[in-house]
C-alpha cells in the first residue's frame, strides 16, 4: 500500500495504528534518510506533520470541491494580523485524533508533548486582534462555513522577545528558519502589485472612457501561501492565505556590471522588507511608508485574488457582493475600499456610480478601538506619493460623501471637519471604513455604546442602520480541549463532550457547584495545572514559585491603559507592608507577568523594567520567606498562553474603564476557572452579568466617570500623591533608587508620566492614582475569598460554568446572521471519501 493511502486510511472513522506508524517512518526516511530511533525531535516533529498534513489535504480538496459546487458565498476576513499558535496539536483536536496519535506514538517511544514543543509558533500576529482573527477562522470552519483568512507571511513576525538585565531586548523570531510542514507555496496565483510612480490620464479611444495609467512605479509580485484551518470533526478545512513578496526581477547583471551594486539588488530589497516584520518601528517617516506598503500588499494581492476566483464562475462582476463579502479587521485594511474601487474601475471597467454599489455592499468594517489615537491617519504627502491611483479615488470618496455631510447638516462645518477622510492634512482611515462600509461593530456592548455616543456620535447619527455589536469570543477548542487537557477531559465525564461545538452546553456544571467532591476534583486539576507553570517557570525563569501560593496572572500587550504599571505598583506597596510589619496575616501571591512592548514604545519598555526590577529586589529577600514573588514571563505567546490560562487563580483584567475595546484574555481566564480582578470595562461587563458580581472582584471608576473626567481636563493626581502617605511613598521608589540600584532618574518617565503635568497632556493620564486605592481593596477581597476554599471553588467553578457565551461560535454565528448571510456547507466523511 502506498504511503499516500496509508495516511488517508489511518483517520477514517476507525483509526489505525499500523497505518500511522508506517506513514510516520516513512516520512523519516523519505525526508532525512534517517530511522525513528535516529531522528531528532524536530525532525520526528516534522515527520508526525506531513503525515498529518496529507490527510487533511483530502478534506482540504474535497472542501473546496463542494463550496465550488455549491457556489457559496464566501468571507474574506482581512487582517493584519492572525495569532494562529502552534498548527500540530491544534489540529489533531480538531481532528478529533490528538488522543490516539498521543497513544501510538508512545507505542514508538515518542512523546507528542516533545514533539509540540519542536513547533514554532507562527509569527503572523501579536496581540489580541490577532487572536481573535484566529479564533474567527477556527470557527468559521466548525461550523461549515466557507472562509478565507488573508494576510501577511511575515518572516520574522513581530520579535521574538529577550529579557536581558530586566530590559526587553527585541531579536528576529525566525520562525520559519526549519520550514513550515502544514503550508503550502501556490506560485501559479501570484500577484503583480504596484508602489509610486505617477498617474496618465487618457480617454479610451475605443469606448470614449476615461482610463488612468499607472507610470514609473516600482513593484513586487506578491506569492501566497496557503495554510489549513481545520474545523472540529466535520471534514471541512478552510484557507489562511498569508502572502509572501518576491522581486519582479530577481538579480540586475547589468546594472551589477556596471557598479551599480545597490541598484542591482533594490527589488530584492524591497520584496524582503514588506514581509520581514510584523508592525515595523513607525517612529520615522521611512517606518510609516513601510506599514503602509504592507497593508497595501496583501490587501491589492487579496483582492486581485478574489475577484479571479469569482469571474471563473461569474460574469457579471456587479454582482460580486452576492458571493463575497469582505471584512476588515480594523483600520488596517480599510485600503481595501479604494483599491476594490480602481480593479473595478481601472480594470474591470465599471463606471463610478457601480463600482461604490459594489463596494459599498461589499465591505464591513470592525472597529476594535475606543481611543481616537488609535484610529489609523496616514500623511496625505505619503500616502499620494505611495499610491498614487488609491489617493485620487480617496479624494473622490471623501468629495461625495462632504456633499452628503453638507446636505445632512447644512451650514454645519464642524460636521464636515470631524467627519471627512480627508482633513488636517491626513487620510482618515476609520472614516473611510465608516462610509463605505455597509456595517460598522464594535466588539463588546460597552464598547459599542460609547462608539456610538461619543467617539463615532456623529457617524451614528447620520448613518445609525450601519452600527451593530458582536462581543468577541474565544474558541474553546483551543483554550480547553487543548490548552488544558486536564479540566477538559473532567468536563467531558461530566458532562459529556457536547461543549467543544457547543458552548452553551458548559452551563450544565453548575448543578455541580454544589457537589463537594466536584468542587475538591476541579480544584485538585487547577492545582496540577499551577504545578506545571510553576516548572515551566523554573525552567525558563530559575525561580521558584509554590503551586499553593495565589496565583495572579496579567498576560497581554503591554500598554498604558492595560495599566501593568498599576499592578506592580500595588505589589511594591504590599512590599512595603510586609517589610513593616512581618508578623501581619498575609496569604502567599505569587504575581505572573507576560506582555510584550511595541519597539518604539520607551514607557511601555520601562515598565517590564520596573516589574524586573522589582522581581529582583522582592524575590531575593529572604526576610519575607516567600510571601511574595514576581515573575516575568518572556516572550509571551500562544503556546505559553496556554500553560498561564489553565494555571491561573486571579485574571488581572485592569484597564481604565472605557479604554478596552473587549478583551479575549479575560474570556480565556474565566474559561479556565479563573475569577476576573477587574475594572467594568470592555467585555468584563459582560462577563460579570453572566456569572454575577459576587463571583468577582470589580473596582475603580465607571467608564462615565473617566469620561466625564477627561471631558473636564482630568483630575489632580498630586491630592493624592500629598494625602495618602503610603501610596506617595510607593511613587517615591520609583525615584529614590530603591529598585534601580541607586539610579535616581531609571524611571523618571514613569514618575513623570503619574505627576507630572508637563510631561503629559495631563497627568495620570490613566487614572492609576485615582484608581490605586479601590485596587487595592479588591486584592483584600481576593486574599479573603482564597482563605475560605469552599468559597473559592464555588467561584472559580462557577466561571467556567459560565463562560459559555464567550466561544467565538456563538460570535460568528452573529456575524453570519447579522452581516455576513453565509449559508453553511457539508463537507463528505472521510470515510466516504475513501471509499
Amino acid at each position: 500500500m502506498s504511503r499516500k493511502k496509508e495516511n488517508k486510511r489511518m483517520f477514517s472513522k476507525r483509526f489505525e495504528k499500523a497505518a500511522f506508524k508506517t506513514a510516520v517512518k516513512e516520512n523519516v526516511k523519505t525526508l532525512y534518510r534517517k530511522t525513528i530511533d535516529e531522528a531528532t525531535p524536530q525532525q520526528l516533529f516534522q515527520a508526525v506533520s506531513y503525515a498529518v498534513k496529507d490527510v487533511i489535504i483530502d478534506d482540504w480538496i474535497e472542501t473546496q470541491k463542494r463550496y465550488d459546487e455549491t457556489d457559496a458565498k464566501t468571507v474574506y476576513y482581512m487582517s493584519m494580523e492572525f495569532l494562529m499558535g502552534r498548527a500540530l496539536g491544534n489540529n489533531l483536536i480538531n481532528m478529533t485524533a490528538y488522543k490516539d496519535v498521543k497513544e501510538a506514538l508512545e507505542e514508538m517511544n515518542i512523546d507528542l508533548n516533545v514533539i509540540e514543543d519542536e513547533e514554532p509558533d507562527a509569527a503572523l500576529g501579536n496581540g489580541g486582534l490577532g487572536r481573535l482573527a484566529a479564533c474567527f477562522l477556527d470557527s468559521l470552519a466548525t461550523l461549515n462555513y466557507p472562509a478565507y483568512g488573508c494576510g501577511i507571511r511575515y518572516r520574522y513576525g513581530m520579535f521574538k522577545q529577550k529579557i536581558e538585565n530586566g530590559y526587553q531586548v527585541e531579536v528576529p523570531d525566525n520562525w520559519l528558519k526549519e520550514g513550515n510542514p502544514f503550508e503550502i507555496r501556490r506560485e501559479e496565483y501570484a500577484k503583480e502589485v504596484r508602489f509610486g510612480g505617477n498617474i496618465r490620464f487618457e480617454k479610451d479611444p475605443v469606448t470614449g472612457k476615461d482610463k488612468f495609467i499607472q507610470e514609473n512605479y516600482e513593484s513586487v509580485m506578491a506569492v501566497p501561501y496557503d495554510m489549513p484551518v481545520v474545523g472540529y470533526g466535520n471534514h471541512v478545512v478552510n484557507t489562511l492565505r498569508v502572502w509572501d513578496a518576491k522581486p519582479i526581477t530577481d538579480f540586475k547583471l547589468d546594472e551589477f556590471d556596471r557598479g551599480n551594486y545597490h541598484k542591482a539588488v533594490e527589488q530584492e530589497n524591497l520584496a524582503k522588507l514588506i514581509v520581514d516584520v510584523l508592525y515595523p518601528n513607525d517612529n520615522h517617516y521611512s517606518g510609516k511608508e513601510l506599514r503602509l506598503k504592507q497593508q497595501y500588499f496583501f490587501i491589492s494581492a487579496s483582492l486581485q485574488a478574489l475577484i479571479a476566483k469569482y469571474k471563473k464562475k461569474h460574469g457579471d462582476i456587479r454582482k460580486l457582493y452576492e458571493k463575497v463579502v469582505i471584512q476588515m479587521n480594523d483600520t488596517h485594511p480599510t485600503v481595501a475600499v479604494p483599491e476594490l474601487m480602481r480593479l473595478l474601475i481601472d480594470v474591470e471597467g465599471l463606471s463610478w456610480d457601480e463600482a461604490w454599489e459594489v463596494t459599498s455592499k461589499t465591505c464591513a468594517y470592525t472597529n476594535h478601538t475606543i481611543m481616537a489615537e488609535a484610529l489609523e491617519k496616514w500623511p496625505i504627502d505619503l500616502f499620494s506619493k505611495l499610491l498614487p491611483r488609491i489617493y485620487q479615488i480617496v479624494q473622490e470618496i471623501d468629495r461625495r460623501f462632504v456633499i452628503q455631510v453638507r446636505e445632512t447638516y447644512p451650514g454645519n462645518e464642524e460636521k464636515v471637519r470631524k467627519m471627512a477622510i480627508l482633513m488636517d492634512g491626513q487620510v482618515r482611515m476609520a472614516n473611510m471604513a465608516i462610509i463605505a462600509g455597509f456595517s460598522v461593530n464594535g466588539v463588546a456592548k460597552l464598547h459599542t455604546e460609547i462608539l456610538e455616543k461619543q467617539e463615532l456620535k456623529d457617524f451614528y447619527q447620520m448613518m445609525p442602520e450601519k452600527f451593530n455589536n458582536k462581543t468577541n469570543g474565544i474558541t474553546q477548542r483551543r483554550f480547553l480541549a487543548h490548552g488544558n487537557p486536564l479540566l477538559a477531559d473532567w468536563i467531558t465525564s461530566k458532562i459529556g463532550d457536547g461543549w467543544i461545538t457547543d458552548l452553551s452546553q458548559i452551563s450544565k456544571l453548575k448543578p455541580l457547584v454544589e457537589d463537594e467532591e466536584a468542587r475538591r476534583e476541579f480544584m485538585e486539576i487547577k492545582y496540577q495545572n499551577k504545578v506545571r507553570l510553576a516548572k515551566y517557570i523554573k525552567e525558563h525563569n530559575g525561580i521558584d514559585v509554590d503551586p499553593r501560593s495565589i496565583f495572579d496572572i496579567q498576560v497581554k500587550r503591554l500598554h498604558e491603559y492595560k495599566r501593568q504599571l498599576l499592578n506592580i505598583l500595588h505589589i511594591m506597596y504590599l512590599y512595603n507592608q510586609i517589610k513593616e510589619h512581618p508578623e501581619m496575616s498575609f496569604y502567599p501571591r505569587t504575581f505572573i507577568f507576560g506582555a510584550k512592548a511595541a519597539a518604539g514604545y520607551l514607557r511601555a519598555k520601562e515598565t517590564i523594567k520596573l516589574i524586573n526590577s522589582v522581581a529582583d529586589v522582592v524575590n531575593n529577600d529572604r526576610s519575607i520567606n516567600g510571601k511574595l514573588k514576581v515573575v516575568f514571563i518572556e516572550d509571551y505567546r500562544v503556546s505559553n498562553a496556554e500553560i498561564l490560562f489553565a494555571a491561573a487563580d486571579v485574571s488581572e483584567q485592569i484597564s481604565t474603564a472605557s479604554k478596552e475595546a473587549s478583551g479575549t484574555g479575560n474570556m480565556k481566564f474565566m474559561l479556565n476557572g479563573a475569577p476576573t480582578l477587574g475594572t467594568m470595562d470592555g467585555a468584563n461587563v459582560e462577563i460579570v452579568q453572566e456569572v454575577g458580581e459576587e463571583n468577582a472582584f470589580i473596582f475603580g471608576l465607571s467608564s462615565q466617570e473617566v469620561i466625564n473626567y477627561e471631558n473636564n481636563g482630568g483630575y489632580n493626581p498630586v491630592d493624592i500623591y500629598f494625602n495618602d502617605w503610603e501610596i506617595k511613598r510607593v511613587v517615591d521608589q520609583l525615584m529614590d533608587g530603591t529598585y534601580s540600584n541607586g539610579d535616581h532618574n531609571m524611571y523618571i518617565n514613569l514618575y513623570n508620566s503619574l505627576l507630572n503635568t508637563q510631561c503629559t497632556d495631563r497627568a495620570d493620564t490613566y487614572f492609576i492614582l485615582k484608581d490605586f486605592r479601590s485596587y487595592a481593596d479588591a486584592q483584600k477581597r481576593v486574599e479573603e475569598a482564597y482563605r475560605d476554599q469552599q468559597k473559592w471553588s464555588k467561584m472559580a467553578m462557577l466561571n467556567t460554568a459560565c463562560s459559555g457565551k464567550f466561544t467565538s461560535d456563538r460570535t460568528i454565528e452573529e456575524y453570519v446572521r447579522d452581516i455576513w448571510h453565509l449559508e453553511k456547507v457539508e463537507v463528505p466523511s472521510g470515510q466516504d471519501l475513501f471509499d
